[in-house]
């Protein structure tokens, strides 16, 4: 099978960089352009393994043969970016969030509806802490699952993150943002879906330069079997530790038969049963990592993929999900229907 050609369009975001790095190394795959707008982007990149082949990104679709699109631009421009790529017949792939409008996922929705594959970076599913809870829940080792916490705040580092998060129109919204890798994340652990939405909030709280910008975010929703779940994903961790704390994307499920608990930075996972007397710990099996991109490929190709792996319609729901829970939040709406 020949080699499958992808061309980068955006690299105002970090994470699209590590989407480079797997292409470039992986077989099978061949990066043949890759566009960035954005003048002083385009200097920050000089001397990098990016290699910029365009400056303006409908030029790069019209004239580099390639089979998919993958997209790291700003997120409010994501969603065009993705269209325009559909709408050529290619195959897609973006860093979350992958759009800012609800109108954005439903014409997404209807261009791959054609045959094209949507792949985004909903790393949730890929790493070692949820894919061991999700084995231990499915196996039923704490019952029906009742409640669940998580938190997955982040450091709002002001001065170094992107100036574009914090103008207006450009960002989309902190849970749209964050929030997505939950609600995308607990269905795969549970099994179970979200039904509806209680409340959610998005306030500004630690960037008052910036009024607009809610860095702040929490939201109770409920679960198909009546699981409530309350999670909090605000810019609220101190810049210091950032991502090493203890704390970062910490999930707790409560069921019938028991507790587990899992977070990023730990070497374990903690399950209490309820007919036990003490928490266990225990170890965590290899993630794996790059399996967003695994599965996406295999869409393309048409190759089988395994339960759990990430889908165009899951891609799409998950998308979905976080914006209309971000719409309920920017409005003030309660009790939501989802």
């Amino acid at each position: 099978m020949d080699d499958l050609r992808i061309a980068f369009i955006g690299f105002r975001h970090a994470h699209i960089h590590s989407l480079y790095e797997r292409a470039l190394a992986m077989p099978g795959v061949r990066v043949v352009g890759a566009c960035e707008e954005h003048d002083q982007t385009r200097r920050e990149l000089a001397g990098s393994s990016i290699e910029i082949t365009h400056r303006e990104a409908d030029r790069l679709l019209d004239e580099v043969e390639c089979d998919a699109v993958a997209v790291g631009d700003v997120y409010a421009l994501r969603g065009a970016r993705l269209i325009a790529g559909l709408e050529r017949g290619r195959h897609v792939i973006a860093d979350k969030p992958l759009c800012t409008r609800l109108e954005e996922v439903e014409r997404i929705r209807d261009l791959a509806a054609g045959g094209l594959e949507v792949g985004c970076m909903l790393t949730m599913r890929d790493a070692a802490g949820p894919r061991a809870a999700r084995d231990l829940i499915r196996k039923g080792a704490i019952g029906e699952v009742h409640a669940i916490q998580f938190g997955g705040q982040h450091p709002l580092m002001l001065g170094s993150r992107p100036g574009w998060y914090f103008e207006p129109g450009q960002h989309g919204g902190t849970i749209n943002d964050i929030g997505i890798h939950a609600i995308d994340g607990i269905p795969f652990i549970t099994g179970l879906r979200f039904t509806r939405l209680e409340a959610a909030r998005c306030w500004n709280a630690f960037a008052p330069e910036t009024p607009h910008f809610h860095d702040g975010a929490q939201m109770l929703l409920t679960m198909d079997n009546g699981c409530g779940v309350v999670g909090d994903v605000s810019y609220f961790a101190p810049d210091g530790p950032g991502y090493a704390l203890p704390y970062y994307w910490r999930m707790t499920f409560w069921g019938r038969e028991g507790v587990l608990e899992t977070a990023t930075n730990d070497d374990h996972l903690e399950l209490a049963p309820a007919k036990g007397s003490r928490v266990e710990r225990r170890p965590l099996p290899p993630g794996n990592s790059g399996g967003y991109l695994d599965a996406f490929l295999k869409g393309i190709r048409g190759d089988s993929r395994e339960e759990g792996e990430l889908t165009t319609e899951q891609v799409l729901a998950s998308s979905e999900m976080a914006l209309r829970v971000q719409a309920a939040a920017d409005d003030g709406e309660r009790g939501v229907g989802l």
